[in-house]
């Protein structure tokens, strides 16, 4: 039995679940709104106030879904409740973030500024701290793997510089810097 699969998710009394005979499962909730289509070789029960996913057999194709549905389920409900949000760090002298309307622009040391439109249901926020002047970009949606995406989308304009850590990093992500030239090294 999967040890993920098999753990009941907790409904909150504001989140409606339902499921159809296609076994798409709609979850309805204080923040939006969100659908996802599970395996039909999957049973989803609903009852007092719990949502377990079930296989009915224990092929290979079977297990390796069990796990992955209890998850988007779990991710849905948690969506459409609390929220999921990523924080990306700006380092570096001279790169600047600012927002336009829904708009993202990026000054990363380029000849022009990029530009990332938000997609819908996805928010911008940029905050600045006092003391070093960094700038972090919040990004923030009720669909967990369209954060995810946006956030990869944007660290991808300029990923950290392993020689001196400039570029767009996660919080909480550590850049292993690699070491210089010496200068006067011996040469033999």
């Amino acid at each position: 039995m999967s040890r993920i699969g098999r753990l009941p998710i907790a409904v909150p009394g504001t989140v409606t679940i339902d499921v159809d005979g296609d076994n798409l499962v709609t979850v309805k909730g204080p923040k939006g709104e969100l659908k996802q289509t599970i395996s039909k070789e999957l049973e989803i029960k609903q009852e007092d106030g719990t949502l377990t996913v079930e296989r009915p057999s224990n092929e290979f194709r079977v297990r390796g879904q069990h796990g992955l549905a209890r998850t988007l389920i779990n991710n849905m409900v948690v969506g459409v409740t609390e929220g999921h949000k990523k924080v990306l760090q700006i380092q570096g002298v001279g790169y600047r973030v600012a927002l336009e309307g829904k708009t993202l622009v990026l000054s990363m040391g380029y000849s022009h500024p990029v530009k990332v439109d938000a997609k819908p249901g996805i928010n911008f926020e940029i905050a600045a701290d006092e003391k070093t002047r960094a700038q972090s970009i919040t990004v923030s949606g009720i669909d967990k793997a369209l954060v995810g995406q946006v956030a990869a989308d944007i660290r991808k304009v300029r990923k950290p510089d392993s020689y001196k850590g400039k570029g767009i990093r996660y919080a909480g992500e550590i850049v292993r810097l690699k070491a210089g030239k010496r200068a006067g090294a011996k040469k033999k």
